[in-house]
């Protein structure tokens, strides 16, 4: 638990002084009781749960005032609640390679199974954009609530050469922020680079246009993960072999605040795949992957068969559903010092008629 004004902490020191205060008062009023021929008659008669009882209301207000004085230095805490409305944009690898039968029936027809799930478990506030990528990126779906919808776009996904990771993101961040102006074509085939900062590497083997770099080096950068609104579920099963290089687009995405989750899906031996006769091996990008999400904040999933990637899209869905959030709770302190005095208050009534 923090506290937005720290300093109203001090106020806590008048506690032990009213404390010595109260019992003080306790000790004076001693010295000038009524004296009895003998003390064992008015012993008896209060008892000692009597004599425990009279110090109850006392105690329970200055439990109050202390709770009162931590609700004014404002304490903050995190908490899981109900996520709000957000747009999750599913970017998947759709390159030769996912015909691979190392996962059954081939690694597309168990992802695409394991896209209906993950359908099928969003929680109701979220909105799901698809992109596909092979050579090149493709928006299958725009963000949209209606399930049927993303349910029949899985069908639309077509396996085609290469394996542009780089693009993916990229596209998926199109896809996220649709008034950014983020121009996949503009990026691939002009000269310029669109990584920010000094040393950054081309995001293509051309770079980008003059102005889309200098709109992305102009932009604010924003905290890695903070945005709030959305995030970005990349999948992909090898290794990049063309277009732009997939850690400067998860930049793009950490500029943002966007967290980028990457699946690795297929088995880490890899596995082989057949086209026109021609067979060709592949096997998982891990450490780019991991890096892409270690730069956005995001995180890395492997997942080596289809129950494997239902399992991570099962785990991703409950989290969008319910968020971590840094909330202000001092009106629950007000509530409970506000109940603690009442019950102060009803206790002295009760007990001793004042």
């Amino acid at each position: 638990m923090q506290f937005l004004w720290p300093q109203m902490l001090w106020l806590l020191l008048a506690l032990p002084l009213l404390a010595a205060a109260y019992l003080y008062l306790i000790a004076r009023r001693k010295k000038i009781a009524l004296l009895y021929a003998s003390l064992a008659l008015p012993r008896a008669a209060l008892g000692p749960g009597q004599r425990l009882r009279r110090h109850i209301p006392p105690l329970l207000f200055l439990l109050a005032l202390g709770v009162a004085l931590l609700a004014c230095a404002r304490p903050t805490a995190t908490i899981t609640l109900p996520s709000d409305t957000i747009t999750l944009v599913l970017a998947m690898d759709t390159s030769r390679s996912m015909a691979a039968t190392d996962v059954a029936p081939t690694r597309i027809g168990a992802s695409k199974q394991a896209a209906r799930d993950l359908i099928v478990g969003l929680p109701a506030s979220v909105r799901l954009g698809m992109v596909s990528f092979a050579a090149t990126a493709t928006v299958v779906l725009p963000p949209t609530d209606n399930r049927q919808d993303m349910l029949d776009a899985i069908d639309r996904f077509q396996l085609q050469l290469g394996t542009a990771t780089g693009s993916g993101l990229i596209q998926a961040l199109a896809v996220l922020f649709p008034d950014d102006g983020i121009d996949l074509e503009a990026i691939l085939f002009s000269g310029e680079s669109l990584a920010p900062g000094p040393g950054g590497r081309s995001l293509t083997e051309a770079a980008a246009a003059d102005a889309v770099r200098k709109r992305e080096q102009e932009r604010p950068a924003a905290q890695p993960g903070s945005y709030r609104h959305g995030a970005v579920i990349l999948l992909s099963d090898g290794r990049r072999t063309t277009g732009p290089d997939p850690l400067d687009a998860a930049r793009m995405a950490a500029q943002r605040g966007v967290r980028v989750y990457t699946v690795g899906f297929g088995t880490p031996q890899g596995g082989a795949a057949a086209e026109s006769g021609l067979s060709y091996y592949m096997q998982l990008d891990e450490p780019a992957l991991r890096a892409v999400a270690a730069i956005t904040n995001g995180e890395y999933f492997q997942a080596g068969s289809a129950a494997d990637l239902s399992q991570v899209y099962r785990q991703l869905s409950a989290r969008f559903a319910l968020e971590r959030k840094e909330t202000e709770i001092s009106a629950l302190f007000s509530a409970a010092a506000v109940l603690l005095l009442g019950v102060a208050c009803g206790l002295s009534m009760l007990w001793f008629r004042r």
